[in-house]
């Protein structure tokens, strides 16, 4: 009986061979200009070939895409100044239990962890997302503004917090997020993702064009925390 041939295909465009081809790879590494904002910093516009990577790792089970969109992210933060000596710990804003039974995986943790071992930074779980609040996917705008409901742990308390989601919409996921952090006392919170929306993007106070980067680097490895 002959074994079943798995072709693997980009996650950008389609192409046979790796998860992400090296065209991809270049578009990810070199985005249109993103407005640098002060609330989230986010690596690349929800756009084009972004958006279909994204949506690649998200719904298509594509995790091995985590260490280059966290790559991204990293390259984003050391760009706008946020390095290993800014940040305590690194922790995510956890999806809802039904999403991720139903993908077998937190895309947000995936990508932080990353981010985490990339800048050399202990990772950990310090958010937990209220059982009353749903997915914000499929919400329209308005009920996405609310945002889901956050508890933080109290092992936050002093610390400065880099909390990490993959993409930005309205922005309510990462700002409740923030403030349940805050309210356990974390000493300074800062929150990046790994795309955010045009709209939002150009609703920053801040019209600094995003310094073109190379392609996707590693940074120091280092040892954290599970």
């Amino acid at each position: 009986m002959g074994g079943m041939l798995f072709q693997s295909r980009c996650a950008g465009c389609g192409r046979s061979g790796g998860v992400l081809c090296r065209t991809c790879r270049f578009a990810l590494a070199a985005p249109p200009a993103l407005p640098t904002t002060s609330d989230v910093v986010a690596a690349v516009p929800f756009v084009g070939r972004a958006r279909d990577v994204l949506l690649g790792f998200k719904y298509g089970n594509r995790r091995q895409l985590a260490h280059h969109l966290a790559g991204l992210v990293v390259n984003r933060l050391l760009a706008a100044g946020v390095g290993p000596a800014d940040v305590d710990v690194v922790t995510w804003a956890p999806t809802s239990r039904r999403r991720r039974h139903e993908r077998g995986f937190d895309q947000a943790e995936l990508v932080a962890r990353r981010v985490a071992a990339q800048l050399g930074l202990p990772c950990g779980r310090l958010l937990e997302r209220d059982g009353r609040s749903g997915a914000q996917t499929g919400l329209d705008r308005a009920a996405r503004l609310h945002g889901p409901i956050f508890r933080a742990s109290p092992a936050v308390a002093g610390r400065r917090v880099l909390v990490v989601d993959d993409v930005v919409t309205t922005g309510s996921t990462l700002r409740s997020a923030g403030a349940a952090l805050r309210r356990a006392g974390a000493a300074a919170v800062r929150r990046a993702a790994v795309a955010t929306t045009p709209a939002l993007a150009a609703s920053s106070p801040s019209t600094r064009p995003r310094p073109r980067p190379t392609a996707s680097r590693t940074v120091v490895q280092g040892p954290w925390a599970a």
